[in-house]
């Protein structure tokens, strides 16, 4: 199953579009919250359910010991967002200031998500929050470039307001670029339109140079319901936002699965550790998340 990760310019829903695809994914999911800037699911969604002392931040005093450390304080530190823990959540940074410890961590982690695609069946998705650019380079603090450079998909998250995609075009050569110098292609690259605004997906794809992958309706209540929390909206379970979320999964394996076939076989070298990694989790896989 695919790994993809969501960017955007600037506050764009990437987020609230993460949380949709992991919540409507046919399959094991799981949404790892590594936006450098802080995580916001604890404290919204999830009503501060979640402490500190699970998350993000915790992997990076394991990744000092070894991959197997990191593997197993990856597993541990996953919260169930369904009672059967198909769907899980990596909680994100609760300080901004967390994030320089990270720099090591983001190269072992995009290696334990992969492996946890390939072989566990998992759809992954990674919300890298809003992209910082350093000399036309994704900036090595502020952004977990690592993950980005081993995702089957990025996904430059953009709204169909001029505002929008007159921020997302400074970012697309830039990523273009870092993807195929560092990643697994420039293909990697599409664009997630959130249909706000009177721009459409063909004319966004046009705007930008670069393909519409998948769409999601603007609907204001269950994005709010994501964002802050509380009680869910009627329906919720039948809104449009989960269900183009559903479609939108669909269309994301389809993309990543055209792109494995047209690259040459292996993919890419295996990541030295991967069969100990892979060992780990699946022991550890079989879990469920943690749940209050």
């Amino acid at each position: 199953m695919p790994v993809t990760a969501l960017v955007s310019a600037k506050s764009c829903g990437v987020t609230t579009s993460a949380l949709a695809l992991t919540l409507a994914s046919k399959r094991p999911s799981l949404l790892a919250e590594c936006d450098p800037a802080g995580g916001t699911l604890r404290a919204g969604f999830l009503q501060g359910e979640v402490d500190a002392g699970v998350g993000l931040y915790h992997l990076a005093a394991a990744e000092r010991t070894s991959p197997d450390a990191l593997a197993n304080a990856f597993a541990s530190h996953l919260w169930a967002l369904d009672e059967a823990g198909h769907r899980k959540l990596l909680p994100g940074l609760t300080d901004p200031g967390q994030a320089g410890a990270l720099g090591r961590t983001w190269p072992t982690l995009a290696e334990v998500v992969n492996v946890l695609a390939e072989d566990a069946g998992y759809d992954v998705f990674i919300d890298a929050g809003r992209l910082v650019l350093e000399s036309g380079r994704l900036h090595t603090t502020l952004t977990p470039a690592p993950l980005l450079h081993q995702a089957d998909m990025v996904l430059l998250v953009v709204r169909g307001t001029e505002q929008s995609l007159t921020l997302a075009r400074h970012l697309i050569d830039p990523l273009r670029t870092e993807l195929t110098e560092r990643g697994t292609g420039m293909d990697a690259l599409g664009l997630l339109l959130i249909e706000e605004g009177p721009y459409r997906a063909h004319q966004v794809t046009e705007a930008l140079k670069t393909p519409v992958l998948a769409a999601l309706p603007f609907e204001p209540s269950t994005a709010s319901f994501f964002t802050n929390g509380g009680h869910p909206p009627r329906g919720y379970g039948r809104s449009a936002l989960l269900r183009h979320a559903r479609t939108a999964t669909e269309h994301l394996e389809a993309a990543a699965s055209r792109r494995k076939i047209q690259q040459d076989y292996p993919l890419r070298p295996a990541p030295s550790g991967s069969a100990q990694i892979a060992g780990v989790l699946q022991r550890l896989m079989a879990k469920g998340g943690k749940r209050g």
